[in-house]
Protein backbone atom coordinates (compact mmCIF):
# COMPACT_ATOMS: atom_id res chain seq x y z
CA UNK A 1 0.00 0.00 0.00
CA UNK A 2 1.62 3.43 -1.10
CA UNK A 3 2.34 5.95 1.75
CA UNK A 4 0.77 9.11 2.12
CA UNK A 5 0.60 11.86 4.72
CA UNK A 6 -2.14 10.84 6.80
CA UNK A 7 -3.88 13.54 9.23
CA UNK A 8 -6.38 12.59 11.55
CA UNK A 9 -9.51 15.00 11.27
CA UNK A 10 -12.36 15.98 13.72
CA UNK A 11 -13.58 19.20 12.62
CA UNK A 12 -11.23 20.84 15.45
CA UNK A 13 -9.37 23.74 14.32
CA UNK A 14 -6.59 21.97 15.95
CA UNK A 15 -7.26 19.24 13.41
CA UNK A 16 -7.67 21.48 10.73
CA UNK A 17 -4.20 23.15 11.06
CA UNK A 18 -2.49 19.85 11.51
CA UNK A 19 -4.50 19.37 7.89
CA UNK A 20 -2.94 22.58 6.78
CA UNK A 21 0.45 21.77 7.71
CA UNK A 22 0.09 17.97 6.68
CA UNK A 23 -0.69 19.26 3.18
CA UNK A 24 2.32 21.18 2.72
CA UNK A 25 4.49 18.19 4.31
CA UNK A 26 3.00 16.18 1.68
CA UNK A 27 4.02 18.27 -1.16
CA UNK A 28 7.91 18.36 0.22
CA UNK A 29 7.37 14.62 0.43
CA UNK A 30 6.00 14.35 -3.09
CA UNK A 31 3.31 12.16 -1.34
CA UNK A 32 -0.83 12.33 -1.44
CA UNK A 33 -2.42 13.44 1.42
CA UNK A 34 -5.28 11.50 3.33
CA UNK A 35 -7.55 12.65 5.72
CA UNK A 36 -9.11 10.57 8.27
CA UNK A 37 -12.48 11.04 10.61
CA UNK A 38 -12.87 8.35 13.23
CA UNK A 39 -17.04 8.42 13.62
CA UNK A 40 -17.70 7.07 17.03
CA UNK A 41 -21.33 5.90 16.97
CA UNK A 42 -22.49 7.55 19.83
CA UNK A 43 -25.91 6.47 21.89
CA UNK A 44 -29.08 8.08 19.52
CA UNK A 45 -30.18 10.27 22.46
CA UNK A 46 -27.05 12.04 22.75
CA UNK A 47 -26.00 12.01 19.06
CA UNK A 48 -29.54 13.54 18.91
CA UNK A 49 -28.60 16.02 21.75
CA UNK A 50 -25.24 17.65 20.22
CA UNK A 51 -27.13 17.86 16.50
CA UNK A 52 -30.63 18.95 16.59
CA UNK A 53 -32.10 18.72 12.95
CA UNK A 54 -32.36 15.95 10.60
CA UNK A 55 -28.82 15.54 10.08
CA UNK A 56 -27.11 12.56 11.61
CA UNK A 57 -24.07 12.64 13.30
CA UNK A 58 -22.42 10.34 10.57
CA UNK A 59 -23.67 12.66 7.79
CA UNK A 60 -22.09 15.44 9.85
CA UNK A 61 -18.69 13.67 10.24
CA UNK A 62 -19.01 12.87 6.33
CA UNK A 63 -19.92 16.40 5.84
CA UNK A 64 -16.66 18.05 7.72
CA UNK A 65 -14.41 15.84 5.96
CA UNK A 66 -15.22 16.77 2.29
CA UNK A 67 -15.72 20.26 3.48
CA UNK A 68 -12.22 19.96 4.84
CA UNK A 69 -11.14 17.85 1.51
CA UNK A 70 -12.16 20.95 -0.39
CA UNK A 71 -10.41 23.53 1.17
CA UNK A 72 -7.04 22.26 1.38
CA UNK A 73 -7.63 21.53 -2.85
CA UNK A 74 -8.12 25.01 -2.63
CA UNK A 75 -5.57 26.35 -0.63
CA UNK A 76 -2.98 24.12 -2.10
CA UNK A 77 -3.82 23.03 -6.01
CA UNK A 78 -1.15 20.86 -6.34
CA UNK A 79 -2.11 18.79 -3.14
CA UNK A 80 -3.60 14.88 -4.56
CA UNK A 81 -6.29 14.35 -1.26
CA UNK A 82 -7.98 11.35 -0.43
CA UNK A 83 -10.57 11.19 2.47
CA UNK A 84 -11.43 8.25 4.40
CA UNK A 85 -13.88 7.41 7.47
CA UNK A 86 -13.56 4.78 9.25
CA UNK A 87 -15.71 3.17 12.02
CA UNK A 88 -14.26 2.85 15.56
CA UNK A 89 -12.53 4.08 18.49
CA UNK A 90 -9.59 6.88 17.47
CA UNK A 91 -6.65 6.30 19.04
CA UNK A 92 -7.22 2.44 17.77
CA UNK A 93 -7.92 3.66 14.42
CA UNK A 94 -5.53 6.66 14.00
CA UNK A 95 -2.80 4.11 15.33
CA UNK A 96 -3.56 1.30 12.50
CA UNK A 97 -3.49 4.61 10.15
CA UNK A 98 0.27 5.31 11.24
CA UNK A 99 1.02 2.57 9.94
CA UNK A 100 1.03 3.54 6.29
CA UNK A 101 1.89 7.07 7.06
CA UNK A 102 4.83 9.25 6.45
CA UNK A 103 3.82 10.85 8.78
CA UNK A 104 0.78 10.71 10.54
CA UNK A 105 -0.44 14.40 12.05
CA UNK A 106 -2.47 15.28 14.67
CA UNK A 107 -3.22 18.45 16.25
CA UNK A 108 -2.83 20.04 19.52
CA UNK A 109 -3.91 23.18 21.38
CA UNK A 110 -2.37 25.77 23.43
CA UNK A 111 -3.04 26.67 26.62
CA UNK A 112 -3.55 30.69 26.96
CA UNK A 113 -1.51 32.75 29.55
CA UNK A 114 -0.55 28.94 31.24
CA UNK A 115 2.49 27.93 28.67
CA UNK A 116 2.23 24.35 27.02
CA UNK A 117 0.07 22.49 25.02
CA UNK A 118 -2.76 20.51 25.59
CA UNK A 119 -1.79 16.65 23.89
CA UNK A 120 -5.26 15.01 24.49
CA UNK A 121 -6.17 11.43 25.46
CA UNK A 122 -6.44 10.44 21.66
CA UNK A 123 -3.07 12.51 21.20
CA UNK A 124 -1.02 10.90 23.65
CA UNK A 125 -2.69 7.22 22.79
CA UNK A 126 -1.42 7.59 19.58
CA UNK A 127 2.13 8.93 20.04
CA UNK A 128 2.99 6.06 22.75
CA UNK A 129 1.66 3.49 20.20
CA UNK A 130 2.57 4.05 17.47
CA UNK A 131 5.01 2.42 15.28
CA UNK A 132 6.03 5.16 12.47
CA UNK A 133 6.22 8.87 12.82
CA UNK A 134 3.62 11.31 14.33
CA UNK A 135 4.13 14.59 14.18
CA UNK A 136 1.92 17.23 16.57
CA UNK A 137 1.27 20.64 15.02
CA UNK A 138 0.45 23.34 17.35
CA UNK A 139 -2.52 25.61 17.69
CA UNK A 140 -2.89 28.94 19.78
CA UNK A 141 -5.51 28.85 22.85
CA UNK A 142 -7.54 31.62 20.24
CA UNK A 143 -7.93 29.25 17.34
CA UNK A 144 -9.58 32.23 15.62
CA UNK A 145 -7.72 33.00 12.14
CA UNK A 146 -5.04 30.79 13.63
CA UNK A 147 -2.06 30.10 10.74
CA UNK A 148 -0.34 26.85 11.59
CA UNK A 149 2.36 28.11 9.02
CA UNK A 150 6.19 27.57 10.28
CA UNK A 151 8.56 29.26 8.22
CA UNK A 152 10.82 25.56 6.33
CA UNK A 153 13.59 28.18 6.49
CA UNK A 154 13.78 27.63 10.22
CA UNK A 155 16.63 24.82 11.35
CA UNK A 156 14.85 21.06 12.25
CA UNK A 157 16.25 20.50 15.97
CA UNK A 158 17.22 17.26 16.70
CA UNK A 159 17.29 16.07 20.31
CA UNK A 160 19.84 13.66 20.74
CA UNK A 161 21.11 10.97 23.75
CA UNK A 162 24.26 10.13 23.05
CA UNK A 163 24.23 6.84 25.14
CA UNK A 164 21.42 5.55 23.02
CA UNK A 165 21.92 7.10 19.31
CA UNK A 166 19.17 5.62 16.95
CA UNK A 167 19.96 5.56 12.92
CA UNK A 168 16.16 5.82 12.58
CA UNK A 169 15.58 8.98 14.69
CA UNK A 170 18.37 10.88 13.17
CA UNK A 171 18.01 9.51 9.97
CA UNK A 172 13.98 11.47 9.99
CA UNK A 173 15.58 14.60 11.25
CA UNK A 174 18.89 15.00 8.41
CA UNK A 175 16.06 14.27 5.78
CA UNK A 176 13.53 17.00 7.42
CA UNK A 177 16.31 19.22 7.05
CA UNK A 178 17.12 18.45 3.78
CA UNK A 179 13.33 18.71 2.60
CA UNK A 180 12.98 21.87 4.06
CA UNK A 181 16.52 23.23 2.68
CA UNK A 182 17.41 23.76 6.39
CA UNK A 183 20.28 23.35 8.59
CA UNK A 184 19.94 20.95 11.88
CA UNK A 185 20.31 21.98 15.08
CA UNK A 186 21.37 18.92 17.49
CA UNK A 187 20.52 19.83 20.95
CA UNK A 188 21.77 16.96 23.60
CA UNK A 189 21.58 18.04 27.24
CA UNK A 190 23.95 16.16 30.04
CA UNK A 191 23.87 15.47 33.77
CA UNK A 192 25.77 17.77 36.04
CA UNK A 193 28.07 16.28 38.50
CA UNK A 194 26.10 15.29 41.70
CA UNK A 195 27.75 18.36 43.57
CA UNK A 196 25.58 20.56 42.00
CA UNK A 197 22.67 19.58 44.09
CA UNK A 198 24.32 19.80 47.52
CA UNK A 199 24.98 23.47 46.93
CA UNK A 200 29.42 23.01 47.01
CA UNK A 201 31.00 25.13 44.90
CA UNK A 202 31.49 23.96 41.17
CA UNK A 203 34.56 22.20 39.83
CA UNK A 204 35.72 24.45 36.91
CA UNK A 205 37.90 22.29 36.18
CA UNK A 206 35.87 19.14 35.98
CA UNK A 207 32.70 20.82 34.65
CA UNK A 208 35.03 21.74 31.39
CA UNK A 209 36.26 18.12 31.26
CA UNK A 210 32.81 16.38 31.16
CA UNK A 211 31.50 19.21 28.88
CA UNK A 212 34.52 18.61 26.04
CA UNK A 213 33.84 14.84 26.15
CA UNK A 214 30.23 15.20 26.11
CA UNK A 215 30.70 17.80 22.96
CA UNK A 216 32.90 14.92 21.54
CA UNK A 217 30.48 12.02 21.73
CA UNK A 218 28.14 14.45 19.80
CA UNK A 219 30.20 15.13 17.09
CA UNK A 220 31.19 11.00 17.17
CA UNK A 221 27.69 9.89 16.60
CA UNK A 222 26.85 12.83 13.72
CA UNK A 223 30.09 12.35 12.04
CA UNK A 224 28.86 9.59 9.26
CA UNK A 225 25.72 11.24 8.82
CA UNK A 226 27.39 14.76 8.10
CA UNK A 227 28.76 12.49 5.37
CA UNK A 228 26.03 11.15 4.32
CA UNK A 229 24.06 14.32 3.80
CA UNK A 230 27.12 16.78 3.41
CA UNK A 231 24.51 19.28 2.13
CA UNK A 232 22.77 19.96 5.52
CA UNK A 233 24.30 23.05 7.83
CA UNK A 234 25.08 21.08 10.79
CA UNK A 235 25.12 22.65 14.83
CA UNK A 236 25.86 20.84 17.66
CA UNK A 237 25.17 22.04 21.21
CA UNK A 238 25.82 19.85 23.91
CA UNK A 239 24.73 21.75 27.19
CA UNK A 240 24.60 20.62 30.47
CA UNK A 241 21.07 20.72 32.46
CA UNK A 242 17.61 19.02 31.53
CA UNK A 243 17.70 18.30 27.73
CA UNK A 244 13.69 18.74 28.03
CA UNK A 245 14.36 22.03 29.00
CA UNK A 246 17.11 23.08 25.80
CA UNK A 247 14.87 21.15 23.31
CA UNK A 248 11.55 23.45 24.14
CA UNK A 249 14.32 26.66 23.95
CA UNK A 250 15.34 25.69 20.83
CA UNK A 251 11.50 25.04 19.35
CA UNK A 252 11.40 28.16 19.56
CA UNK A 253 12.88 29.34 16.17
CA UNK A 254 12.47 25.79 14.88
CA UNK A 255 10.47 24.66 11.89
CA UNK A 256 10.22 21.11 13.51
CA UNK A 257 11.75 19.53 16.59
CA UNK A 258 12.59 15.60 16.36
CA UNK A 259 12.42 13.58 19.50
CA UNK A 260 12.34 9.72 19.98
CA UNK A 261 10.35 6.99 22.02
CA UNK A 262 11.82 3.53 22.72
CA UNK A 263 8.85 1.26 21.44
CA UNK A 264 7.65 -1.09 23.91
CA UNK A 265 6.38 -4.94 23.21
CA UNK A 266 6.24 -5.90 26.24
CA UNK A 267 3.64 -6.24 29.34
CA UNK A 268 4.66 -2.97 30.65
CA UNK A 269 2.68 -1.56 27.40
CA UNK A 270 2.96 1.88 25.62
CA UNK A 271 5.26 4.60 26.87
CA UNK A 272 6.55 8.19 26.42
CA UNK A 273 9.82 8.76 27.63
CA UNK A 274 9.62 12.09 29.98
CA UNK A 275 11.80 13.69 27.70
CA UNK A 276 9.36 13.38 24.59
CA UNK A 277 6.76 14.24 27.28
CA UNK A 278 7.49 17.34 28.37
CA UNK A 279 8.57 18.65 24.58
CA UNK A 280 5.16 17.66 23.12
CA UNK A 281 3.67 19.74 25.97
CA UNK A 282 5.38 22.79 25.88
CA UNK A 283 7.30 22.60 22.47
CA UNK A 284 6.08 25.57 20.38
CA UNK A 285 7.12 24.32 17.15
CA UNK A 286 5.63 21.00 15.32
CA UNK A 287 6.93 18.07 17.33
CA UNK A 288 7.94 14.87 15.61
CA UNK A 289 7.60 11.96 17.97
CA UNK A 290 9.45 8.67 16.01
CA UNK A 291 9.35 5.52 17.50
CA UNK A 292 12.46 3.31 17.46
CA UNK A 293 13.61 0.21 18.82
Amino acid sequence: MPRTVTVGLDGSPESHAAADWAAREAKLRGLQLKLVNVWEPAPEPIAQALLPGPETHQQWSERILREAADGLRAAHPEADVLIEQVTGRPAEVLTDAAKDAEPLVLGSRGLSGVGGFVVGSVGLAVVARAERPVVLVRVEGDTSGTDSTVPPSRPVVLGLDTRAPDDTLIGFAFEAAVLRGASLRVVHGWDEPPYIAYGMPPDLELNARLGAEEAAAVSEVLRPWRQKFPTVDVAEDSLSGRAANHLVDASAEASLVVVGRRIRRSALGAHIGPVTHAVLHHATAPVAVVPHD
